[in-house]
């Protein structure tokens, strides 16, 4: 009953005071408000009385329409010259590095000093039964108000940031306080704990909008999140701390956005993703999917509003808020897939599109909004429904169907990067296009048909997606930047040796199923072998023809590969007539080879010449 009591008069006196210095704050900063603009007036009436006093003076009373006539255009003239009544914007000071020092680094280490000082008096005193349970948290109570109402008072004489710290050390005295009376001396049950860390951190996130102070705010954000690990009894605390946290995230979040405070959120952020890890780890079950799958979308929806809101509030995003939106994106997919790709993959699909979808509309909603100040959220937001997108491929499908349809999409996003000049959509097809290479190097399929198997599709998709994406780049070749066109330059590289790649698997892995008499080691290097030669000659051929430079040193740089084979490889590990094969294919090739090559080389140097005479 006296703890009751006790937190009663707490929250009256604590409440009562911090109301009345929300109050007195408001309307200092009105007043400073009315007397600046007083002043503005009074310089813009002699501004005014200047312009009119040039045309003539004067003349006491009234004016009559004719002496008026000739002045009024003249002083309007003038008055349009005067600036306007906007409000500045809050100069930053320059702090120099002995104020930076000794005015706010001293201040901090003060403060540390002593609560540190006040622990080792009040543990003496406690030690040596001086002071009692209850009379403990009592001098906690007082002292957090009085430092709270005598940082209000510094501040009033223009301490500002050392009030903020006075403030802070308040605080954290009622905060520590209170904790104390329900966990050490269980003088107040945990409801009546809650009510009071949650009556500290409204009155400290109250100073902090009074006083525009993103410190005090960040400080109030930090109790709040702290409150529920403190008050925590080991019981499974699923819905009521959520719903906590998500009251408390909403409302830091309006504060963020008014007042357009830059570290609120992705503090929130982070709080609420240590809470959530730490509660799927040890009490997760089955039977809470559904409530767990509604709480983490509505933090998701929290976070995804505030972001697009601040992108619309025509100011440019900041760093952390635009890597925020990767981080509210990507957390979210991962404990969608966590929580759903095990037992409800077709439900983990939906959402997946869904959530994509949802970002294509914020790119829309996103369109009205300066370009400037938006393009980047709209790029990002764009690549995050393409990456869903994308995703919802892999989870629905699998093996070489995901390299398919992903080779498939990495084309589509690069033709339309050229359609619409936007190189984003570009690079993510490259993106895509890389992760194409990666799973072609992890898969392993085997079939018993040679070409028609789902292995060879997927390197053959590959191989076309990229081929027609270096057709597109040479249409807009002249529109690309250097670096871009590098890219496209390896990626037509890249596209001969994944075809020599998807080839030779096939070759290997047909030949060593094979039942012939032959030995199927042998078979398949003789066929390697053959399979290179004729690759080789085919690039070359190729090269001439389109006068590709980079097509015929890719054939020449494979034809010397197959050489070196055949003659260190082929010549020690083959049987006789393995070995005859071998060799005889290559000499017979190579013989075609340089005999077109220096005939193709021949008739163009003559077509140059009949080119030249006049």
């Amino acid at each position: 009953m006296l703890g009751l009591i006790g937190f009663g008069l707490f929250v009256l006196v604590v409440g009562g005071a911090v109301l009345a210095i929300y109050n007195w704050t408001r309307l200092r900063r009105l007043e400073e408000s009315t007397e600046r603009l007083r002043a503005r007036l009074w310089r813009l009436e002699r501004h005014g009385a200047a312009a009119v006093d040039e045309e003539g003076e004067a003349t006491p009373g009234p004016p009559s329409a004719e002496v008026a006539s000739p002045v009024v255009p003249e002083a309007k003239a003038a008055a349009d010259t005067l600036p306007r009544l906007e409000p500045l914007p809050p100069a930053s000071p320059k702090v120099d590095l002995e104020t930076l020092v000794a005015g706010r680094w001293l201040n901090r280490v003060a403060i540390v000093a002593l609560l540190m000082a006040a622990a080792f008096f009040l543990k003496y005193a406690f030690d040596n039964e001086w002071i009692g349970p209850m009379g403990r948290v009592a001098i906690g109570l007082i002292a957090g108000t009085g430092l709270m109402v005598a940082s209000q008072w510094l501040l009033g004489r223009g301490y500002r940031y050392f009030s903020e710290g006075i403030a802070a050390l308040g605080g954290g005295v009622l905060f520590l306080s209170l904790y104390a009376a329900w966990s050490f001396y269980a003088l107040i049950p945990q409801p009546v704990a809650l009510g009071g860390l949650i009556v500290v951190t409204a009155a400290l996130a109250g100073l902090a909008l009074g006083r525009d102070s993103q410190r005090l705010a960040i400080l109030a954000l930090l109790a709040g999140l702290a409150t529920p690990g403190l008050l925590d009894t080991g019981v499974d605390p699923q819905v009521a701390r959520f719903s906590y946290l998500a009251i408390l995230v909403a409302g830091f979040l309006l504060l963020a956005w008014q007042r357009r405070w830059r570290w609120l959120a992705p503090i929130a952020l982070a709080g609420f993703l240590i809470y959530v890890i730490d509660w799927a780890d040890t009490f997760y079950a089955a039977d809470k999917l559904g409530t767990t799958c509604v709480l983490v979308t509505l933090f998701f929806l929290e976070f995804a509003i505030f972001l697009v809101l601040r992108v619309r509030s025509r100011s440019a995003l900041q760093m952390e808020e635009q890597f925020l939106i990767l981080v509210n994106g990507a957390w979210y997919g991962v404990a969608l897939y966590l929580l759903l790709y095990e037992e409800h993959r077709w439900w983990l699909t939906m959402a997946v599109l869904v959530v994509g979808a949802l970002h294509l509309l914020v790119v829309h909603l996103l369109r009205e909004v300066d370009e400037d100040k938006a393009l980047v959220a709209r790029l990002i937001f764009a690549g995050l429904a393409l990456t869903f997108a994308t995703a919802a491929i892999a989870i629905r499908l699998e093996g070489e169907w995901v390299t398919i349809v992903w080779a498939l999409e990495g084309a589509l996003l690069i033709w339309a990067g050229f359609r619409s000049g936007i190189g984003a959509l570009r690079a993510a097809g490259m993106a895509l296009f890389v992760a194409v290479v990666g799973l072609l190097l992890s898969q392993s399929a085997e079939s018993s048909r040679l070409f028609f198997n789902e292995q060879f599709a997927s390197f053959a998709a590959a191989v076309a997606a990229f081929a027609a994406s270096g057709i597109w780049a040479r249409t807009r070749w002249h529109e690309l930047e250097l670096e871009e066109q590098r890219v496209f330059n390896a990626m037509g590289i890249g596209t001969s040796v994944l075809a020599v790649w998807g080839l030779s698997e096939e070759v290997w892995s047909f030949l060593g199923r094979q039942q012939w008499n032959l030995e199927p080691r042998l078979a398949q290097q003789m066929g390697l072998s053959l399979l290179w030669v004729v690759a080789a000659a085919v690039l070359i051929f190729l090269g001439v023809r389109r006068r590709s430079p980079v097509l015929r040193w890719q054939g020449l740089a494979l034809m010397g590969l197959a050489i070196g084979k055949v003659f260190l490889l082929d010549l020690s590990f083959l049987e006789r007539a393995y070995r005859i094969a071998s060799f005889l294919v290559l000499g017979v090739v190579l013989l075609a080879v340089s005999f077109w090559y220096q005939r193709s080389l021949s008739d163009s140097a003559d077509d140059e010449a009949a080119e030249d005479q006049p």
